[in-house]
């Protein structure tokens, strides 16, 4: 998905970016490719697949509630492998993966590491780079057996709150649809257990939150948009995340993290698609300090 890495081009058109990942040569793969060079992203990292097309998702939203429905179609994702990844050339501070539960490959049984991509993140992280993760959402029983081995060597974990949930079983809503930060919190914590090494955040649509590896927990509310604000949230969760690895790497401290994180996400809303909404740094600042935040009630 190359939403994350957009995002943070706009924010900053100064950072140097690398994608790597798999795409199909077909219409599709080529405009994906050529999107990311728009934007000044290198993409020499990023193979062809002769056997399959490149992956896609249909997003589904319910005008009435919001709500999304993905149709997935992995196709090249699903061939993507830490042998598709030259390890001993990569030349970044943070390799963020985006995302586990889409990458069938990566996502297989290791009789060492537990997963594929665990292997991956260890080797990645024996080099003395920074690891990143974020998952997809989708129901069933995978997020375990396919999460749990990978945070062991993950110095960030990004999700949402129901997908950090299904980790580890814990509700982070209450029967009223309320948010149970009680259970947030204690979710986050055991992702420090499985193994996670500097900070844990989960994000939803009432707030963000950060545990560090001190035990530190910050929440910042969410952005108090405008009436008819919102046109769509596809990506909203990407760029929530793009403004997390923006501020991670520029040394924020956890609120300014969050708060930064929130504009990046207020920005994707106001479009309809994943990634014509993103701001630069300076102006999501600006939207951080005209706007209210809602309320948050522990």
């Amino acid at each position: 998905m190359p939403n994350t890495i957009i995002d943070l081009a706009v924010i900053d058109p100064e950072l140097f970016l690398c994608a790597v990942g798999r795409v199909g040569g077909d219409d599709l793969g080529r405009f994906v490719v050529s999107q990311m060079k728009k934007y000044g992203i290198d993409v020499s990292g990023v193979k062809v697949s002769a056997d399959s097309p490149t992956s896609y998702s249909n997003v589904m939203t319910e005008v009435s509630t919001g709500e999304r429905t993905f149709f997935h179609m992995r196709g090249s994702n699903a061939e993507f492998s830490q042998d598709d990844i030259d390890i001993n050339n990569l030349d970044c501070e943070i390799f963020h993966v985006g995302y586990i539960l889409l990458l069938d490959a990566l996502d297989k049984e290791d009789e060492v590491y537990g997963t594929k991509m665990a292997r991956l993140l260890h080797d990645v992280a024996e080099r003395g780079i920074k690891t990143s993760i974020d998952v997809v959402s989708e129901e069933g029983d995978r997020f375990a057996t396919k999460v749990i081995p990978a945070l062991k060597y993950c110095s960030y974990a990004t999700m949402n709150e129901i997908e950090s949930g299904m980790v580890t079983g814990l509700s982070p809503r209450n029967d009223d649809g309320s948010l149970n930060i009680a259970n947030i919190k204690c979710t986050m914590e055991k992702f420090f257990e499985y193994g996670v090494k500097e900070k844990v955040i989960v994000h939803c649509s009432e707030a963000g939150f950060i545990l560090d590896k001190s035990g530190e927990f910050t929440a910042v509310p969410s952005l108090q948009l405008p009436k008819g604000y919102i046109k769509g949230s596809v990506g909203a969760g990407d760029a929530f995340t793009a403004g997390c690895l923006y501020g991670l790497y520029k040394g924020f401290d956890d609120k300014r993290i969050l708060e930064f994180a929130s504009g990046a996400a207020a920005c994707n809303l106001s479009a309809k698609d994943s990634i014509s909404g993103m701001k630069s740094r300076a102006d999501i600042m600006d939207m951080i300090k005209t706007l209210d935040r809602k309320e948050l009630n522990f």
